[in-house]
């Protein structure tokens, strides 16, 4: 049955699967939860611990995704939507290296860190079988059908019956064939009233002018360098099937001891790297740094991702992906894990390369304690995007400039509008990159319980928190591990309470949603962390001329002050529910000039102990501008007897009040 649909042509839609395979091996379940990413891990973990007996499906042999695959630079927009479990998470990795909290990573760590979940809950684990088809009645999935695929190519079949689906995947295989509707690719700007949608020339991560894309320069007759399009540039805001490139985030390393020799693949071609050589020249480039952005981890490695007009994102050749087959994707990944590959072993030794370029990317090698099962290369490739639900709500421009705000959130994400080049074309005579859109937007804001259902009437017992309903560029906005995480944990939450009801997902109480992970944010019935954020107007008392900035805030705003004349200061007041000891932190931003000492006054209800706060102690990493700052273990009385006083009493700079946080010892 093909879905019908009033949006434009370029919507691609799913036939929903209707042949069964004879079932002689059956599993059954409460939740099925199909796609081993960080999320499918969270929404399998929370599962389990309401209760619910869960399978976990995994079409490769990785478990975790990007977040385990060399996305180890985590993309945080701002820390503050990262909530429950996700948050958890990142407090895990902390523990592994000795801090409170950690967001720059090794794949190992965050595997084995993700492997903790699945342990305790004792999570049933299917690897390497991909749903083939899926069998639906009353708009109701009533089993799923998998296959493994053997190494000596033998197949066998495996069916999955369960009350409730939760599909974690970046691909959507399962929601596409439960007949669900959805899109690849670049709605128009005027499908939801957007600028930033469709096709898109900026200037981010882009040629520049007067680089020729001829094979033989200035003669359009030899023909295009490999990897640039012929096609023409269509109007801006145009909508079409282009999808942002992928590209492999690479775990590198500098240390000898540990390191392997980055050699040339099989089907190495020096000509597709010509154009980078031109842009070299170009740029006169005095270091890697204008072509891979190497971002640096614990122990001597890296988080490599793109950067610049010519890197390690294969541009224009994932078209096909999010539609193929299982075979035909391995095909497109090994062609982009060759391509990758080949441009490092390119800088390191085509003798084109100036000397100083090569001495610097001979230093890097694949680590021998990464991703040992596949030969020290990640086995993941950033799929950034690939399906997109039409759902109950689609997640727009609007909402993540906060024009638009929803009431039924199960989660927030914060990070630019941003999406990566979708073609290579020839302008003016001129090879440029075309698709590459960084837009801020108007910072946390809410994400729809609804965007992550589908259309009432399609599927009533399906969740999709990762290939959620949301526009092409809202989706570049949403799409970061630590937020796929918040969302499947509220996915599982959901489906839990739709079987304890015996109601479809579409009409789950979603105010008691968002009341639940509130009040068991961690799923283990533990008293939840108290944050008091200098927004919240019943907990925080500020006497003075405080100035709000938005930039390098937690949450929407910071408190600065300036004037250290007369004394002044910001109060937080948390609202205790049960006495008892807590460790407290003080979030610290960076600031223009910081005053050397901040002082802390901390009353327990009955002493007050001032804390002097060093802005040496502030140890910046990652994609963030602050952390928190431990002021130690107190006890603290029920109610409102106790504040934490962020004071400007001997500040030689600008003192900041942002975020005080409480936690249950």
């Amino acid at each position: 049955m093909l879905i019908k649909s009033n949006m434009p042509l370029f919507i691609l839609f799913c036939l929903c699967g209707s042949m069964v395979f004879a079932q002689k091996n059956v599993q059954t379940a409460d939740i099925c939860v199909y796609g081993g990413t960080a999320a499918g891990v969270v929404a399998a973990y929370t599962a389990k611990q309401m209760g619910r007996s869960v399978i976990l499906i995994e079409a490769g042999k990785h478990i975790g995704g990007l977040t385990s695959g060399g996305l180890g630079y985590t993309d945080i927009g701002n820390k503050y939507v990262v909530s429950g479990i996700s948050r958890d998470f990142y407090r895990r990795v902390g523990k592994h290296y000795g801090k409170f909290e950690q967001w720059i990573f090794e794949p190992h760590v965050a595997k084995a860190t993700l492997m903790q979940y699945i342990t305790a809950a004792k999570v049933n684990v299917l690897y390497e079988h991909e749903v083939i088809t899926v069998k639906k009645e009353t708009a109701h999935i009533r089993e799923i059908t998998l296959r493994y695929t053997g190494p000596n190519g033998k197949q066998a079949d495996q069916t999955i019956k369960a009350r409730m689906f939760i599909d974690c995947s970046y691909e959507g295989d399962l929601m596409a064939k439960a007949g669900v509707s959805y899109i690849v690719g670049r709605e128009a700007n005027s499908v939801y009233n957007e600028t930033y949608n469709g096709v898109q020339l900026m200037d981010k991560h882009q040629f520049p002018d007067d680089i020729d894309p001829y094979v033989i320069p200035g003669d359009p007759k030899s023909g295009l360098l490999w990897g640039i399009s012929g096609k023409a540039l269509a109007e801006r805001g145009t909508g079409d099937s282009k999808v942002q490139a992928y590209n492999y985030r690479l775990c590198l390393t500098n240390e000898p001891a540990n390191s392997i020799p980055i050699t040339k693949p099989d089907d190495y071609d020096a000509s597709k790297y010509e154009l980078l050589l031109r842009v070299i020249e170009k740029n006169k480039s005095a270091s890697l740094n204008p072509h891979l952005k190497i971002d640096l981890m614990p122990n001597h490695k890296t988080d490599i991702n793109n950067n610049g007009p010519f890197s390690t994102d294969m541009i224009g050749m994932n078209y096909d992906y999010a539609e193929a087959d299982f075979t035909t994707r391995q095909k497109i990944a090994k062609a982009h894990e060759s391509y990758t590959k080949g441009l490092l072993y390119f800088l390191g030794n085509d003798e084109r390369v100036p000397v100083h370029l090569r001495q610097e990317m001979l230093q890097w090698g694949y680590p021998k304690d990464e991703y040992t099962d596949n030969g020290n290369f990640t086995p993941q490739m950033y799929i950034r995007e690939a399906r997109r639900m039409i759902g109950a709500y689609v997640m727009t421009q609007d909402n993540c400039e906060g024009k638009r705000t929803v009431a039924d959130g199960v989660g927030m994400a914060a990070y630019t509008m941003d999406s990566h080049n979708c073609q290579r074309i020839v302008v003016n005579g001129m090879v440029k990159n075309e698709g590459d859109v960084q837009v801020r937007g108007g910072g946390p804001y809410p994400v729809a319980y609804r965007s992550i259902i589908p259309q009432p009437g399609e599927c009533k017992n399906l969740l999709v928190p990762v290939c959620l309903s949301a526009s092409h560029i809202a989706y570049g906005s949403i799409r970061m591990e630590p937020v796929f995480m918040v969302l499947a944990q509220s996915a599982a939450v959901a489906a839990s309470m739709a079987i304890q009801s015996g109601k479809a997902v579409q009409d789950v109480d979603v105010k008691k949603l968002q009341q639940s992970l509130q009040a068991n944010p961690l799923m283990n019935s533990a008293a939840p962390e108290i944050l008091v954020d200098n927004d919240d107007t019943a907990h925080v008392t500020i006497d003075g001329k405080w100035e709000a900035v938005t930039q390098g805030a937690y949450g929407s705003s910071k408190l600065r002050n300036a004037d250290n004349s007369v004394r002044q200061s910001v109060r937080f007041t948390p609202t205790i529910v049960k006495a008892g000891g807590y460790k407290i932190y003080y979030y610290l931003t960076t600031s223009e000039k910081p005053s050397t000492s901040t002082q802390v006054k901390i009353f327990n209800g009955q002493t007050i102990k001032s804390v002097p706060v060093s802005s040496a102690e502030l140890k910046v990493e990652g994609q963030t501008s602050g952390g928190w700052i431990d002021l130690g273990a107190y006890r603290l009385p029920a109610g409102k007897k106790g504040y934490v006083e962020i004071t400007n009493e001997g500040a030689d700079g600008i003192v900041i009040a942002d975020a005080v946080l409480f936690i249950p010892e």
